[in-house]
């Protein structure tokens, strides 16, 4: 894999890289995407921040497909994605890290496909079973045993449309539809991957509780913001030893 696309939010896009360093711009039909491209390692890293430098753009605001689209023009090979979550687990800590392999899309106002018409009698339906590539879970997984973290080998993220955080009660709903993790980005930036065969593979982090659980403190952003300071650098020491490990 020689160009390897990283997708961060909240920050978490601040890989530590040595390399030449080369800003640009990508036109798409759904916008244009600024792209930071890191030469590291023999290999070509595309770093998209997905909410914009200083978090300017609210989830739903994001433009997914021109993300998504940038990322398969530049000719990346795959893409790493990190995301911040809430756990709706009690075996799932703060601080935790979690391979998703499953999710469920709560969004209700996202553009989720490419593909708003269909040529005569050419209907594309894109297989959606395992949204997450195997090969690159698999790399994540053997990294994080590597690096002696506290992590889970999978989790189902439920994505609700933000910026609100969920009520309990619906907060207890996604656990009994045996969700793991909440947030904000997974859907549809998984699903476009799929749709234009960018292998996909995300790394959450836990940072707090969602509003569940009775006995802790209700989720706040100012919460969140502790617990990822403390935790961030656990998430890029695996996406850079992932990206070594990538061949």
């Amino acid at each position: 894999m020689k160009k390897i696309g990283i997708i961060g939010g909240s920050g978490l896009e601040n890989l530590e890289l040595t390399g030449k360093v080369q800003n640009l711009v990508v036109n798409t039909p759904y916008g244009s995407v600024p792209l930071k491209i890191i030469s590291f390692s023999e290999k070509e890293i595309v770093i998209l921040s997905r909410h914009g430098i200083n978090h300017i753009i609210p989830p739903t605001q994001i433009n997914f497909r021109a993300n998504i689209f940038a990322l398969k023009e530049y000719g990346c090979d795959c893409v790493l994605a990190t995301t911040a979550v809430g756990s709706l687990r009690e075996e799932i800590k703060r601080g935790d890290l979690v391979i998703l392999d499953q999710f469920i899309d709560f969004t209700k106002h996202r553009l989720a496909t490419f593909y708003e018409s269909f040529e005569p009698n050419k209907p594309v339906h894109t297989a959606m079973a395992d949204p997450f590539s195997v090969f690159l879970r698999e790399k994540l997984i053997e990294n994080c045993q590597k690096l002696n973290f506290s992590f889970h080998k999978k989790g189902t993220v439920v994505t609700i449309e933000g910026p609100r955080f969920s009520t309990r009660a619906e907060s207890k709903m996604f656990k009994m539809w045996g969700a793991e993790v909440i947030n904000m980005s997974t859907a549809p930036e998984v699903i476009l991957c799929n749709e234009v065969g960018l292998p996909y593979a995300s790394v959450a982090m836990s940072t707090d509780y969602d509003c569940w659980k009775e006995d802790e403190e209700q989720v706040s952003w100012e919460g969140i913001a502790k617990i990822f300071g403390e935790n961030v650098k656990k998430v890029t020491d695996l996406l850079e030893a992932t990206i070594l490990s990538l061949e």
